[in-house]
């Protein structure tokens, strides 16, 4: 039987994405930690990491070996936690990962000073970045994450349901016109991500079905709100999200463009790797986003229709 430290070791390991990290977390020298994950292996008669110079990597017995074991692994940390905390209140790190403008498109500050207030022993730590994150990779607890598919391994909440349309404001239409088909778009300022080619290619969902157009313009940007916030500026027509543009829409500072056109089947959700033995603060963060979100409206009824959904969904 392999020593439960060894494997406990492990997970921390691969959750750390080196045995350096992992060491360091711990507070143990990094060649004893690798002398551990050996001495794991020959116990157990099987290879469970690649190691090299430059990464990490699991073996298919090592993916085997960490999927029936960090769940096990976090329970027993777990459950140390709580017979040490006899009050049974949420506490600990809450690591969630985000879009980069997550923070800036919804009034998070205020339902997270809220949270904090509430429950004083717990720690956030939010990393933004419009690349998706690896949960395990990373040790995130949660992640809030649009588009159209997720990995099938993870637990979602749907939040809600959004489709892609094209914008642009009323001073840019009027300098420039406006577009009567998708092939006119070819011929406008189009704001969208920058791509090593020079021109981006848009696939607009309208009734006659789908279709094609390579797109360019002056201006591009990385993240959502500055491609917003460039329309807004009359610098061209951009493909958003409904759920960040219907604002400016109902307030003419954007309009439409090629009404009934767009990209359809995306959804915003929050998802997280276990629903099994989740941490007192994980599951406190949840509800409590979840009850936020749908306060300021961000929760849709078909959304609300799955909320108590608990198997993975792939979308």
């Amino acid at each position: 039987m392999p020593d439960l430290n060894d494997v406990a070791l492990f997970v921390n390991v691969v959750r750390a994405g080196s045995f350096a990290e992992a060491a360091r977390r711990l507070g143990i020298p990094p060649n004893t930690a690798s002398r551990h994950i050996r001495q794991l292996e020959e116990g157990l008669g099987l290879r469970l990491m690649q190691r090299s110079t430059r990464r990490l990597s699991l073996t298919e017995a090592g993916e085997t070996f960490y999927a029936r074991c960090a769940d096990q692994v976090e329970a027993l940390a777990q459950a140390a936690d709580e017979l040490s905390d006899k009050s049974g209140l949420p506490r600990g790190r809450v690591r969630v990962a985000a879009p980069a403008d997550f923070i800036n498109l919804t009034d998070t500050m205020a339902w997270v000073s809220e949270f904090l207030a509430i429950y004083p022993d717990v720690r956030l730590e939010f990393l933004l970045s419009d690349l998706r994150a690896d949960l395990i990779g990373e040790a995130i607890d949660v992640a809030f994450r649009g588009g159209k598919t997720l990995e099938p391994t993870l637990i979602a909440r749907p939040l809600v349901h959004y489709r892609l349309t094209l914008v642009a404001s009323p001073a840019y239409l009027a300098a420039r016109g406006t577009p009567d088909s998708v092939d006119a778009l070819a011929n406008h300022d189009c704001i969208s991500q920058p791509q090593p080619a020079g021109r981006t290619l848009w696939r607009i969902d309208g009734p006659e079905g789908a279709s094609e157009v390579h797109v360019s313009g002056r201006f591009r940007a990385s993240t959502m709100k500055a491609q917003l916030d460039a329309a807004l500026a009359h610098l061209g027509i951009a493909l958003l999200p409904t759920l960040v543009t219907a604002r400016y829409i109902g307030a003419g500072k954007l309009i439409e463009v090629l009404p009934g056109h767009g990209v359809e089947g995306f959804g915003f959700y929050l998802v997280y790797s276990s629903r099994r033995q989740l941490p007192r603060a994980v599951g406190a963060f949840i509800d409590f986003a979840i009850k936020a979100l749908t306060a300021q409206g961000w929760i849709d009824v078909a959304a609300r229709s799955h909320h108590g959904t608990q198997a993975p969904i792939s979308v």
